[in-house]
């Protein structure tokens, strides 16, 4: 169902910007205000003004249509999810493990909890005084 509404949408899209620039500008856009060319004569006239704006209304107003059922489509069956949901649990919650070896002085510190979740995860820290590659 959303291919098939993506799919109403470009045309709707492209219809949109061909009406568009079929019109009219003050300025003379695209040479079709002016007088030369063999298409001077192709959307002249009160009728196929109001049309071409009739037409650019109805299509922009699909446009406007087509987006927001897109937008609702895509966050539709998705899961709310917080931000706080994925937040790590505050520092005075857990108590920190007794610290051992030169990290004494810094017990509960930022390294000292980053060191505690790589040996859960099963690999080891460097030692301090080992140089790594």
């Amino acid at each position: 169902m959303q291919n098939v509404l993506i799919v109403i949408h470009l045309l709707i899209v492209i219809a949109l910007v061909g009406v568009v620039l079929l019109q009219r500008s003050e300025g003379g856009g695209l040479g079709m205000g002016s007088g030369s060319g063999g298409i001077s004569g192709f959307m002249t006239g009160r009728g196929q003004a109001n049309a071409l704006t009739r037409a650019t209304a109805i299509l922009a107003g699909l446009f406007f249509i087509t987006s927001m059922a897109l937008a609702v489509m895509a966050t539709h069956g998705r899961a709310q999810r917080s931000i706080i949901d994925g937040a790590p649990a505050p520092a005075g919650t857990t108590a920190p493990a007794a610290p051992s070896g030169p990290s004494a002085p810094n017990a509960g510190g930022v390294l000292d909890q980053l060191r505690q979740m790589q040996n859960q995860g099963g690999s080891q820290p460097p030692q301090p005084g080992t140089p790594t590659r």
